[in-house]
């Protein structure tokens, strides 16, 4: 799926589809997407929707997945900010089938608009960081309840599965950086994943990256969205705070001060147990690695998409050059005492 762009589909179809599968009569826009069809709609009476137009080679079982999780939160987390899924008008599925001659079934999955600043246009900041972390814990507190049969499915992203992606590194431009990317590929094979089995574990968002966050327009440090709910798995629960913290390493200080200011505000709300605190650096330095080695490799295969696919490169590569250059006890010590845990 990741090898491939989606099949065309116009503004015109996307609205046709609306008011086929929901009876709704709006304006359609397209977004952009790593591999669905996005389109931003509007009705007469100026509300707002994001119809997703499913990747066909996505597995249904995984799609329902993600959809019946906006429907579980709904239920068990109101105030969290996550879009509200719409169902379609049988009433009985999640999400909406299209079926049209030639064409391979697809599946429909309409959500509310939500509006906001993204975060990675957003001046960032110690109080932002706090409300990431704090927002972060709430939508694992969540999720926490939530089963489906599809929530163990392999996916790329997940930092479980990292060793797999030793092929993709080739992709990266500079040897040292490959050199640096296959260390710590190595250092958490030998350190992190034989705990990873131990440690708590549920459905988790597995993206809490700056282009799936939204801050309020004029108060960038209160979130008003959490959007992207398409790369969630079951897996370690540390490994969601992970993923958010790896986006957060700044250019000075020390490398895990903006990531500590997070993890602070998630601990204060869901605290972590000694065992997830240690895992944690590597398991930062993993999703860079990830992010980096996928993103590479995909811009490569597509290059009209690469500018979308690119996004978050230069922020990833730069966190894993200053992370990598911390040793590994130095940076289990420091977050130790920045959530003041023995």
């Amino acid at each position: 799926m990741l090898d491939s762009t989606a099949p065309e589909v116009s503004g015109e179809q996307a609205e046709a589809l609306v008011a086929r599968f929901y009876g709704l009569e709006a304006e359609a826009r397209p977004l952009s997407g790593e591999r669905d069809r996005n389109f931003h709609l509007r009705d007469r009476a100026g509300a707002e929707y994001v119809l997703r137009v499913i990747h066909p080679a996505e597995d249904p079982g995984v799609s329902d997945f993600q959809s019946r999780a906006l429907l579980h939160l709904a239920q068990a987390a109101p105030d969290l900010p996550v879009p509200r899924l719409h169902r379609p008008l049988s009433g009985a599925a999640a999400e909406a089938l299209w079926e049209e001659e030639g064409a391979p079934p697809r599946r429909l999955r309409l959500l509310d608009y939500l509006p906001g600043r993204p975060l990675h246009l957003a001046p960032p900041g110690a109080a932002q960081r706090r409300a990431i972390g704090e927002c972060l814990a709430r939508l694992d507190l969540g999720l926490g309840g939530f089963r489906h049969p599809s929530e163990s499915h392999p996916l790329m992203w997940d930092i479980q599965r990292a060793a797999r992606l030793r092929p993709l590194i080739r992709h990266l431009p500079q040897i040292g950086d490959r050199g640096l990317a296959a260390a710590m590929l190595d250092r958490f094979e030998q350190r992190a994943l034989p705990r990873l089995p131990r440690l708590r574990a549920q459905v988790i968002h597995n993206d809490f990256n700056p282009h799936n966050i939204l801050t309020e327009e004029r108060a960038d440090d209160r979130i008003a969205g959490i959007i992207d709910f398409g790369d969630m798995v079951r897996a370690p629960l540390v490994q969601d705070l992970a993923t958010a913290a790896a986006y957060q390493i700044t250019s000075e200080g020390h490398p895990l001060e903006a990531p500590a200011q997070l993890a602070a505000a998630y601990h204060a709300l869901l605290p972590l147990v000694p065992e997830e605190i240690d895992v944690l650096p590597d398991l930062i330095a993993t999703r860079l690695v990830v992010s980096v080695a996928i993103s590479g490799w995909r811009a490569t295969r597509q290059p009209a998409n690469a500018d979308y696919i690119l996004r978050n490169y230069a922020r990833s590569l730069s966190g894993l050059r200053r992370l990598g250059a911390l040793p590994p006890d130095e940076a289990r010590l420091y977050l130790r005492e920045r959530l003041d845990t023995p």
